[in-house]
């Protein structure tokens, strides 16, 4: 029986620490914080462009752009999100609203490759979404 590629992508990376289990330190200043921040942004942003490179993935297979927004697959993200942040002591509410800043980001990132691949639109451009309602926190 053969493994899955996902799965044994995923037994690998949860053998290795998370960044809560090695780089949270008691911060005594707000030079410590920033550190702390910055350090975890260098982790994140590689991540974050690797997740944007999906969407044009996702752009090409879709046939059609009202593929690209789908409530389902937003609320199993959402869904998901939350039971993730409760096992980490985290705040769900705290998270689904950056979830669903960063999957607003990433729709709207999408319907732009969507079209330029398609050679209907411009191409690349910013991900700028007006996200100050979004989770109602």
């Amino acid at each position: 029986m053969s493994t899955n590629p996902n799965t044994a992508a995923l037994q690998k990376m949860s053998a290795q620490p998370t960044p809560t289990q090695h780089t949270l330190v008691d911060c005594h200043t707000m030079g410590d914080v920033r550190r702390g921040v910055d350090a975890l942004d260098d982790i994140l942003v590689p991540l974050l462009v690797q997740r944007a490179s999906y969407m044009t993935q996702a752009a090409r297979i879709k046939q059609d752009a009202s593929q690209v927004r789908d409530e389902d697959r937003i609320q199993t993200i959402v869904d998901r999100v939350r039971a993730h942040t409760l096992a980490e002591g985290g705040s769900p509410d705290v998270l689904e609203a950056i979830y669903r800043s960063l999957m607003e980001v990433c729709i709207d990132f999408e319907h732009r490759e969507f079209a330029r691949l398609r050679g209907e639109g411009p191409a690349g451009g910013s991900a700028v979404h007006n996200v100050t309602n979004v989770g109602g926190i």
